[in-house]
């Protein structure tokens, strides 16, 4: 099989194929096939002729600019019914023009976006989040297999990709509303372990809204009792101050707080807060309940 990228992810990968059978990979950094030189059964190659006829491409790359420009060298040198796993993190719409490139070869393309770290990937812990034609993705399972052990199904081509945009978003946002809450904690006196214990509790900031106001709530559409939004809304204002009162600067937090201004003129203050996600729902013309019951 081929494997087109070796950067750090990239080379865990080419460990994890070359575990499997020989690969063939291209990078066009001769230090970075240096490196991949080093791991048994893998061949580094510095041009993508060389991955010529093979049926198994497996691609790891920085950008969606340069996963397009690769699928269109590709198309002229795999043979009709190869494969292409799409393993980097690119777009929905990065991953359907690389089909109509590919398509129209007679090849195919999968998205497996990899939800782990390289760490994972090297230890065979990681996991794959998958989007595509389940009869292409079948062709390739032990190949997936190899490169990852768990594995989730999300639907047609770039679900998967979408998937782990959003995790990504997710993850990066929140690590910014943690260093805010890390700066309040010791701009008060608040030990920073007690404060992680507590974000990570089940009862705790982090967790709560995700477990019960996510997936029960929204899920099912239910914004009667609970919380009311303008509490919610009070303790953001309390958080606020606080920061104001300390000079801690506020960035998420605060953004987060215009939300709750919006919700309260748009009549929510007596819903539940998580009914903040109406808004959205008004936005955009679409529905977020996502649980087979909903409330009478």
């Amino acid at each position: 099989m081929g494997l087109c990228g070796l950067g750090q992810m990239g080379l865990a990968v080419a460990g994890r194929l070359a575990a499997h059978s020989p690969v063939v990979a291209f990078d066009p950094s001769p230090e970075r096939r240096s490196l991949a030189d080093r791991i048994d059964n893998l061949t580094a190659v510095d041009t993508l002729e060389e991955l010529t006829g093979l049926t198994v491409v497996v691609l790891s790359l920085p950008t969606p600019a340069i996963s397009l420009s690769t699928c269109e060298a590709l198309a002229a040198l795999l043979p009709a019914g190869a494969v292409v796993i799409e393993t980097s993190t690119t777009t929905p719409d990065a991953i359907q023009s690389c089909q109509s490139i590919l398509g129209g070869h007679g090849l195919a393309i999968i998205d497996a976006a990899i939800l782990s770290g390289v760490g994972q990937m090297s230890s065979g812990t990681a996991t794959l989040l998958l989007g595509g034609d389940t009869t292409v993705i079948d062709r390739v399972t032990d190949i997936l297999d190899a490169i990852a052990p768990r594995r989730e199904y999300f639907g047609e081509l770039g679900t998967g990709m979408a998937a782990k945009v959003i995790n990504n978003g997710v993850a990066h946002a929140v690590m910014v509303v943690l260093a805010e809450a890390a700066s309040l904690a010791a701009a008060t006196g608040v030990d920073l372990d007690q404060l992680t214990q507590m974000l990570a509790a089940p009862d705790g900031g982090l967790m709560r809204p995700l477990t019960h106001r996510l997936t029960e709530r929204v899920a099912r559409g239910d914004y009667e009792g609970g919380m009311p939004l303008d509490a919610a809304r009070k303790d953001s204002t309390l958080a606020l101050s606080l920061a104001q009162q300390h000079r801690v600067p506020l960035f998420a937090l605060q953004g987060a707080h215009s939300v709750y201004e919006i919700a309260m003129s748009s009549g929510l203050a007596r819903k539940d807060y998580s009914a903040l996600v109406t808004l959205w729902e008004h936005w955009t013309g679409r529905e977020l309940h996502f649980a087979s019951e909903q409330p009478q």
